[in-house]
């Protein structure tokens, strides 16, 4: 085991690789009750067009990892929420662009829940019975989320900058594509991802680190596994030049909802592992400097109606792929956008991006960030997010402490440009009620 102290935030965290290939964290919390253990494969919705190395490829309907997450709770002997509810604890899952997670909390009988999460992610079971089951319980959550304006807003935008790249599909597919699933599929994705090298089991909270790791080590011991092979993984080549420009879409809301998106290009990313870590937090700040709510672009923008309390932004980088999103409820979209574009490509001649405001930014991010670590739930879910390379969320602090402005200009040189922006609308539905 590997024992790394984090002195600032007072923490330590434990590592170690076992012979499987799977990445054990433990992170000991004492004065804590609560346990919480995430078992995540790094493999998400966008992984649908894959393979090994030197062997023939493999493209998969859209939707199927959040399809095998559900599939995942479901055994021949009944439902594994039973037994962790009959053990004292609660358990999910959740899959992302790039993930899917299985954990569980709970306050006792750390031991049987530990084993139980490992035991019920490392026995697939799928049967075409229970497939074609699925897909009605899938394709009703999915016409949930054709609602939701907030969600059709999002993916739209992200459509927009990524008409050819699975980014721009929903992450839980569609619902002629997960008619398309079959148990025969699920198995695929299941044995190529979710093997132990491409796995990472990280546990939080009132534990015995020695014993705990002796319990993951031998539960993983008594099992037999597949030689470690690399994955293939295959995405379109990125550019500007795909980019639409602009789209709407119309629905039942009474007022207009807007987003601008910035598409990154990752060829143009860091490839060190750090780097990336001080470009994303580079971009954070830049954009609460612009754009915060007590910035001077904020109040005006605000005081001018073409904002409103709905505004918010935010800044994704994740393995594949990394974008900005700005967004907000307006009566004059096209305003919006004219005046988010100016704000962003003159970031050098803005007066709010100086010293004075970059070192209190930090100080209030900082504040931020040793607030979260007192949530167990958000340690744990953001941890296995924030993994690069042998940096990690707890490198944070100093990562935010070394930023200078010089860090936040290069990162915005190489981001902000504008070929790289798209809007995306939602408007009002015209119905023959209304038009009256």
């Amino acid at each position: 085991m590997i024992k790394k102290e984090y002195a600032q935030i007072n923490e330590t965290l434990y590592t170690e690789v076992l012979p499987n290939g799977l990445k054990v964290y433990l992170l000991p919390k004492m004065g804590f009750h609560k346990t919480y253990g995430l078992f995540t494969t790094n493999y998400g919705s966008i992984d649908n067009y894959f393979g090994y190395e030197n062997e023939a490829l493999h493209q998969v309907p859209d939707g199927i990892a959040h399809f095998l997450e559900h599939k995942m709770f479901e055994k021949e002997e009944g439902d594994v929420f039973q037994i962790f509810g009959q053990q004292g604890a609660s358990a999910n899952a959740f899959t992302s662009f790039t993930r899917t997670s299985y954990l569980f909390s709970a306050t006792d009988r750390i031991k049987d829940n530990l084993v139980t999460l490992l035991d019920f992610v490392q026995a697939p079971y799928f049967t075409k019975e229970t497939v074609e089951k699925e897909k009605g319980i899938i394709g009703q959550e999915i016409q949930m989320y054709d609602d939701d304006p907030n969600w059709r807003q999002f993916f739209g935008m992200l459509r927009n900058l990524y008409p050819n790249h699975p980014v721009g599909i929903d992450i839980a597919g569609t619902v002629e594509s997960i008619a398309d699933i079959t148990a025969e599929d699920l198995y695929l994705c299941y044995h190529t991802f979710y093997h132990p090298s491409n796995m990472t089991l990280f546990i939080v909270g009132n534990i015995d680190v020695e014993e705990v790791m002796q319990w993951v080590r031998d539960n993983q011991a008594a099992k037999t596994f597949a030689p470690i092979r690399p994955i293939e993984r295959i995405f379109p080549e990125d550019s500007y030049d795909t980019i639409k420009p602009y789209d709407q879409l119309a629905m039942p809301i009474s007022r207009p909802k807007t987003v601008l998106g910035i598409k990154g290009l990752q060829q143009k990313l860091p490839s060190d592992a750090k780097e990336k870590m001080i470009f994303r937090s580079a971009l954070h700040l830049l954009f609460q400097m612009l754009l915060g709510n007590t910035s001077a672009n904020f109040l005006r923008l605000y005081n001018q109606g073409i904002i409103d309390d709905t505004f918010g932004f935010e800044f994704n980088l994740d393995r594949a792929f990394h974008f900005a999103d700005f967004s907000t409820d307006t009566d004059d979209p096209a305003t919006f956008e004219k005046e988010i574009r100016a704000i962003l490509l003159n970031y050098r001649q803005d007066p709010e991006v100086n010293e004075a405001n970059l070192a209190l930014l930090k100080k209030k991010t900082l504040g931020k960030y040793f607030q979260s670590l007192n949530s167990l739930e958000h340690i744990a879910n953001q941890f296995t997010q924030d993994l690069f390379g042998e940096y990690t969320l707890f490198d944070m602090p100093e990562i935010i402490q070394s930023l200078t402005l010089a860090d936040l200009y290069r990162a915005a040189e190489v981001f902000i440009v504008p070929q790289a922006f798209s809007r995306f609308d939602l408007i009002p539905l015209v119905t023959a009620e209304n038009a009256e």
